[in-house]
């Protein structure tokens, strides 16, 4: 008996748990299918494609709780105002957009408003997309349009949110006219595609611009905006279909305020081309004084390094000797450390069959002792010879790499001799060379539209260059010994042959040098020979 009172025990409580679990289960709310519509406009005060518009407020109905995101980046006016409108709501949720015009809006003109992808349900943030609003202060709404894409000159994808420009060629319109005047008509890409569509446009000629617009000023700014830009003038009406490629120009030449950073070293910074600058003393030196110039590696700065000096000042001529510029700086001295001799490698640790050793300098380096340059290869004295580059302030090793070896060099106190008499402390260093099962390579074949010279570069996903080849004529292109990882291929067409890419110039109407990318990201791996075909279109 009692064993069946056990049983119908377990029994009731387990009938009893699952009652209260679907009990639970029932009334736990699930919140329905989610919401994925976005919010609908209902209506407009005044009404979308109004003309003879005189109002200087706008407001948007639409049919649930909206909120605004993004829209300093997402909205814009085409023709530009001179005050951006005011946008409410602000930080909240309501059921209208509110737009109020603070500028005096022209005659006879047909304005849109573009809305991108700012306006969104309070709740899930689903965009109405690309809503727009017209209206004219005219009697008729302008109704032609224009259609492109924009991509970078170099880069593999293109920027998000670019603006597409159109200036009126009229009597008042000059090359200058886009660093100093907002254009007629714009639109922008915004942050999805790389299409862009400028509407409700008059008949007229036009010249197209593309922007990065760094300060959204609508006014092209050399020293940190992209541009784009079509060399033949836009007749509207059209069909053609255009495209712009974005670069960054080379900013005009400008010389830096120079500046002591060390007893030993004054800084003198630049734009433009150093090859052309040319930096003297009016300043009489002492004999006592030596002076040398090198070109700082990873900035556009000349490194004036001098021997100490009691002087309170200096006076310098800067001159760009192309141009015909000169600029007069004074330099006053302050108290401060030398610079001191350091010496860092190109490598330590890992070495592949494909790199090159180095010694890099922060001084300038004036003397090499191979007596005190000790190369061993697995423990044995092994060959070497270098050579020192003085522009790179650099000393360059040339020796056989073997696999499956351990190289090590010493440098005792004494091998390198700085500018200022600074001798290096004990070094050494250590290299490991791998198995060649321990790289991938790959062969590369172009076809299609080609043309000579060339330069072919092989990337990380990142861009940065790993492997760099120049050919003047068709040939196989072979890249061996790489680490495995994923690549990308990048093909510059090099017309003026210089061995480097050639961006842009505006006013100059030079566009950049082609790129082309393969579609793929190329997956190498240890061990492994890859052959790609490379078809370039044109």
């Amino acid at each position: 008996m009692a064993h069946l009172k056990k049983i119908f025990s377990l029994v009731f409580f387990a009938f009893l748990g699952l009652a209260l679990w679907q009990c639970a289960k029932r009334g736990t709310p699930t919140g329905g299918p989610k919401d994925d519509t976005p919010p609908q406009l209902v209506r407009t005060e005044p009404e979308n494609f109004t003309t003879n518009f005189k109002s200087q407020k706008i407001r948007l109905y639409f049919d649930e709780l909206i909120k605004l995101q993004d829209v300093q980046n997402q909205l814009i006016v085409s023709p530009p105002l001179k005050y951006p409108p005011e946008l409410k709501p602000q930080g909240g949720a309501g059921k209208y957009v509110e737009i109020i015009i603070k500028d005096t809006l022209k005659e006879n003109t047909t304005y849109t408003l573009n809305f991108g992808q700012s306006i969104t349900d309070n709740n899930e943030g689903n965009p109405t997309s690309f809503l727009t609003y017209v209206f004219s202060t005219g009697s008729y709404i302008d109704s032609l349009t224009l259609s492109g894409a924009v991509k970078d000159a170099f880069n593999r994808s293109a920027d998000k949110f670019i603006s597409v420009m159109l200036y009126e060629i009229d009597t008042a319109f000059t090359d200058s006219t886009i660093y100093k005047s907002p254009p007629l008509y714009i639109t922008n890409t915004l942050d999805s595609v790389p299409f862009f569509e400028l509407k409700n446009l008059k008949a007229g000629n036009y010249a197209l611009v593309a922007l990065k617009d760094v300060n959204k000023n609508n006014q092209f700014d050399q020293r940190q905006d992209k541009i784009g830009f079509v060399e033949d003038t836009i007749t509207l009406p059209t069909d053609s279909v255009y495209l712009l490629n974005l670069f960054q120009e080379l900013p005009d030449y400008s010389a830096s305020v120079p500046s002591y950073v060390a007893k030993n070293r004054i800084i003198f910074g630049y734009r433009g081309n150093e090859k052309d600058i040319k930096i003297e003393t009016l300043t009489v030196l002492p004999d006592s004084v030596r002076t040398k110039i090198i070109k700082d590696r990873e900035t556009d700065t000349l490194n004036y390094w001098l021997t100490p000096t009691d002087l309170d000042s200096i006076l310098f001529t800067v001159s760009n000797t192309a141009l015909d510029i000169v600029d007069t700086f004074t330099v006053k001295t302050r108290k401060l450390p030398l610079d001191s001799l350091q010496i860092s490698p190109s490598k330590n640790g890992k070495f592949s069959f494909e790199d090159t050793f180095s010694l890099l300098a922060n001084t300038p380096i004036t003397a090499v002792d191979t007596t005190k340059i000790g190369f061993f290869i697995d423990s044995l004295a092994a060959p070497y010879r270098y050579s020192l580059d003085s522009i790179g302030n650099k000393v360059d090793f040339e020796f056989a790499v073997e696999p499956n070896l351990r190289y090590a060099m010493y440098l005792l106190p004494g091998a390198v001799t700085d500018f200022f008499g600074i001798q290096n402390d004990s070094l050494n260093y250590n290299l490991n060379i791998g198995s060649y099962a321990d790289y991938g390579n790959l062969r590369l074949t172009l076809g299609g539209a080609v043309r000579y010279p060339l330069i072919i570069q092989l990337t990380n996903e990142r861009g940065e260059i790993k492997r760099e080849l120049i050919a003047s004529e068709s040939q196989i292109f072979e890249f061996n010994n790489l680490d495995p990882a994923k690549y990308t291929i990048r093909v510059i067409f090099d017309d003026n042959g210089n061995g480097i890419w050639d961006t842009g110039n505006y006013l100059k109407k030079i566009q950049p040098e082609k790129v082309s990318y393969y579609p793929d990201v190329i997956d190498v791996r240890a061990n492994w020979e890859l052959e790609q075909n490379f078809i370039i279109s044109e």
